[in-house]
C-alpha cells in the first residue's frame, strides 16, 4: 500500500488549487442573441471575452466581404464586464446590451466570444434576511470566487410570497463585499440584506448567491490566471502528487463509468419513464417493451394477461437511445413505442437499462456556434446532439415569453456526430439553416454531450 506523508497531501492540496482546468468557449453571432456560459459541476471563471471582430471567418455566414473585413474592432473591456456578470455563478447568459460602449466599428458584424473554465466550487444560496455562512476546514481560508444579490428566477427563496414580489428577474448585481469580508478567514457570517448590499429592485424579494473554495494557508495565492506554486516542496515530491491525483481522477472516472441504473415504467396512456444522470450524461444499455416475467407490473392484472413472458417490440432500444443518448435528464412517454403491438392481450411495461457516462455537454444558443475540441491526440465522439427547447430557462436572456414557451419541441440529430467524430476540434452553427427548424417561432439551442477519446489507430506520421 502506498503511504503519503502530511507534506505531500498538502502538495496535493496546493497542485489541486492551481490545476489548469480545460476551458471552453462560446461563441454568440447575431446582436441581441443570447450568450450563455454554464457549468454543470463547479462555477464559471472567465478567462477572456471579446465584444468585435478579430477574424474574417467566425460569423461570416451569410455576410458580405465589406461586412467583415475589419478584424481589429474589439470594445474596450469586455472581458471584465463578463467576468463581473460571469465568475463564481454556474449559469450565465447576457448580450450585446450589457457592454454600453460607442461601437468601436459601426459597419462591421461583430460578434461575443468568450473563453471560461468550470472550476470547483461551493454554492451557496441565502434568502433576503437570512445569514449566510461560510466555513472551512481547519488550516485552510475562504476564497470567494463572486456573489450576486438580487433575483434572477421565479423558482428560488418564493416559499410563501406573494407573486409580486418575485416576477422581476432582472435585478441580480453582482457584489465584492462578500470578498472583502470574508477573503482569507476559516469562516465568515455575512447578511443577506439592502443594508448590506442596496436594494437592486424595492419590492422584489432577493436573494445572496455565493460561490467560493476553501485554500490551505500554506499555497500562495497569486493573482487569477498566474499559475500558484508550492512552498517547501522537492520535485519529486511534486511529481509524486502529480501521480496521486492522476490515480484519484481515475478511479473516479472507472466508479462513475460503471454507475448503472434501472427503470421501469408500467404501460399506460399517461405514464412516463424517467430517467436522470446527476452526473455524466445517459447512454442507453438495454431497452424492452413488452413483457418478460409474470410478475412486473402485474397488480391489478388478469392471469391471462401475465401469461405470456416472450413478448417484446423490436427496436425499443434504438427509438431509446436515439431520444435520451447524451442527456443528463429524459422522459420518455409510452405512446412513442407503441408503433406497433407485439401481443395484444399482454400487460406490458417498459424497462431500460442505462450508464452514466462523465461527459463534455455544451449549450449553444440559436445564432451561436458550438465549439467542441479535445487536447491534443484525443479525437472527439459525440454521444448525442438536440436542437429545439424542452425548458423555459435555458436562453432566455431577455427573449419574449412567445418564444420560450414552446418546451415540446427538442429533436435529436446526428449532424453534430456526422461532422465532428474523429477530429481533434470542429465548430458547428446552432441554426435552422442547419438543423430545420422544429419549432417556428420558437427562440431554440443546441445540446451537445461528447468525449473526447484516444483514437484505436493514431493516425500516421
Amino acid at each position: 500500500m502506498l503511504r503519503f506523508s502530511t507534506t505531500l497531501l498538502l502538495a496535493a492540496a496546493c497542485l489541486l488549487a492551481s490545476a489548469d482546468f480545460p476551458s471552453e468557449i462560446v461563441t454568440t453571432c447575431l446582436v441581441g442573441t443570447v450568450h450563455r456560459l454554464s457549468c454543470d459541476s463547479g462555477v464559471i471563471s472567465v478567462q477572456t471575452s471579446m465584444y468585435g471582430r478579430s477574424d474574417s471567418v467566425t460569423c461570416s455566414e451569410g455576410n458580405s466581404p465589406e461586412d467583415i473585413a475589419q478584424t481589429d474592432c474589439s470594445v474596450a473591456g469586455a472581458v471584465d464586464v463578463v467576468k463581473k456578470r460571469c465568475d463564481g455563478k454556474k449559469v450565465c447568459e447576457l448580450n450585446n446590451s450589457v457592454f454600453e460602449t460607442p461601437d468601436p466599428c459601426a459597419n462591421t458584424v461583430k460578434y461575443i466570444q468568450t473563453k471560461y473554465s468550470c472550476l470547483p466550487a461551493i454554492y451557496q444560496v441565502t434568502c433576503e434576511h437570512s445569514l449566510a455562512y461560510m466555513k472551512c476546514d481547519e488550516g485552510q481560508v475562504i476564497s470567494v470566487y463572486g456573489a450576486d444579490y438580487g433575483r434572477r428566477d421565479q423558482t428560488t427563496c418564493i416559499y410563501g410570497r406573494p407573486d409580486s414580489q418575485f416576477q422581476n428577474i432582472y435585478c441580480s448585481e453582482p457584489s465584492n463585499k462578500v470578498a472583502e469580508s470574508c477573503d482569507g478567514k476559516n469562516s465568515c457570517i455575512v447578511r443577506a440584506g439592502n443594508s448590506v448590499f442596496g436594494d437592486p429592485c424595492p419590492g422584489t424579494f432577493k436573494y445572496l448567491e455565493v460561490a467560493y473554495t476553501c485554500l490551505w494557508k500554506h499555497c500562495i495565492i497569486v493573482e487569477p490566471g498566474k499559475p500558484t506554486t508550492l512552498q517547501s516542496h522537492s520535485s519529486d515530491q511534486i511529481f509524486n502528487t502529480m501521480l496521486l491525483f492522476r490515480l484519484c481522477t481515475a478511479l473516479l472516472l472507472v466508479a462513475s463509468v460503471v454507475s448503472t441504473e434501472r427503470a421501469i415504467t408500467c404501460d399506460g396512456n399517461r405514464f412516463v419513464q424517467h430517467l436522470n444522470c446527476d452526473n455524466g450524461v445517459i447512454r442507453v444499455q438495454a431497452a424492452q417493451y413488452g413483457r418478460r416475467d409474470g410478475e412486473t407490473c402485474s397488480e391489478g392484472r388478469r392471469r391471462e394477461q401475465l401469461a405470456n413472458t416472450e413478448c417484446s417490440q423490436e427496436g425499443t432500444v434504438d427509438v431509446l437511445r436515439k431520444k435520451c443518448d447524451g442527456k443528463k435528464v429524459c422522459e420518455i412517454n409510452m405512446n412513442i413505442l407503441r408503433t406497433s403491438d407485439p401481443c395484444e392481450d399482454t400487460y406490458k411495461y417498459l424497462e431500460t437499462n442505462y450508464t452514466c457516462f462523465p461527459a463534455i455537454r455544451l449549450v449553444a444558443c440559436e445564432h451561436s456556434l458550438a465549439y467542441l475540441f479535445c487536447d491534443k491526440g484525443q479525437v472527439i465522439f459525440v454521444y448525442g446532439a438536440d436542437y429545439g427547447r424542452r425548458d423555459q430557462t435555458t436562453c432566455a436572456y431577455k427573449r419574449s415569453a412567445s418564444q420560450v414557451e414552446n418546451v415540446d419541441c427538442l429533436n435529436p440529430s446526428k449532424k453534430v456526430a456526422d461532422s465532428c467524430n474523429g477530429k481533434n476540434s470542429c465548430t458547428i452553427r446552432a441554426s435552422n439553416s442547419v438543423f430545420g427548424d422544429p419549432c417556428i417561432g420558437t427562440y431554440k439551442y443546441l445540446e451537445v454531450a461528447y468525449v473526447c477519446e484516444y483514437p484505436l489507430f493514431p493516425p500516421e506520421k
